[in-house]
C-alpha cells in the first residue's frame, strides 16, 4: 500500500485555492508553483485560456482578474485565492449568444487560426472597460500591442475592437461581464465585474 503523496516528507506542500471563476465559486488543491493558466486549464478544465509562450509575451493566456487583464502564465494560482477570474468561457450569454466583443471578432474575421483569439478578446474587454469611447485605430493598436497574432490578422482585430466599443457604449453593458441576450431583463444592467 503506497502512502498518500501529500503526506510524504519530500512531497511539495499543497495549498487550497478558492476563487470565483466566471461567476461560480471554484476550488482546487495545488502546489505553490502552479500557474493560474494551469489551474484553469488542467484543474478546472477551462481550456479556452491558451498558453503560447509561457513568458507573458504573446498574450494568449490573458484573463481578467478582478476585472483587469493579466497574463495567467505569469501568475501563481495561490496569488489569486479569494479573487474573481473571468475567462473567455465566461463572456457569452447562457443561451450561447456571443458577447459583443466575440461577435465583433466574428464579424470582422479577427480570429484566423483562433489560437490568440481568447487573449485578444479578454484584453479588449479590459481595455473597453476603461476606454468605452475607443475609436482611434492608433490608440487601439497601442492598447492591444501586448497580444500577438502569428497569422498577422491585426486589421480585423482592430476593426473588431472598434465595433465592440460602439456596441457596448450604446448598450451601456460592462465589457467585462457575461453578455445578456437582447431583450433579457438583465440586459445592460450587469454592474461591475
Amino acid at each position: 500500500m503506497s502512502a498518500d503523496p501529500r503526506t510524504r516528507p519530500d512531497a511539495e506542500p499543497q495549498h487550497e485555492v478558492a476563487i470565483t471563476v466566471n461567476g461560480l465559486p471554484r476550488s482546487a488543491t495545488v502546489p505553490a508553483r502552479r500557474l493560474l493558466s494551469d489551474l484553469l486549464r488542467h484543474d478546472l478544465r477551462l481550456t479556452g485560456t491558451h498558453v503560447g509562450c509561457e513568458h507573458g509575451v504573446c498574450g494568449a493566456c490573458t484573463v481578467l482578474l478582478d476585472g483587469a487583464p493579466i497574463r495567467s502564465c505569469l501568475t501563481f494560482a495561490v496569488a489569486v485565492d479569494g479573487r474573481e477570474v473571468t475567462t473567455i468561457e465566461g463572456l457569452a450569454a447562457e443561451d450561447g449568444t456571443l458577447h459583443p466583443v466575440q461577435q465583433a471578432f466574428q464579424d470582422h474575421h479577427g480570429l484566423q487560426c483562433g489560437f490568440c483569439t481568447p487573449g485578444f478578446v479578454m484584453s479588449a474587454c479590459g481595455y473597453l472597460a476603461h476606454e468605452p469611447d475607443a475609436d482611434d485605430p492608433e490608440e487601439i493598436r497601442e492598447e492591444m500591442a501586448g497580444n500577438l497574432c502569428r497569422c498577422t490578422g491585426y486589421a480585423g482585430i482592430l476593426a473588431a475592437v472598434k465595433q465592440a466599443a460602439g456596441v457596448l457604449r450604446d448598450s451601456g453593458a460592462d465589457p467585462r461581464a457575461r453578455h445578456a441576450p437582447a431583450g433579457s431583463p438583465s440586459d445592460g444592467a450587469r454592474g461591475e465585474a
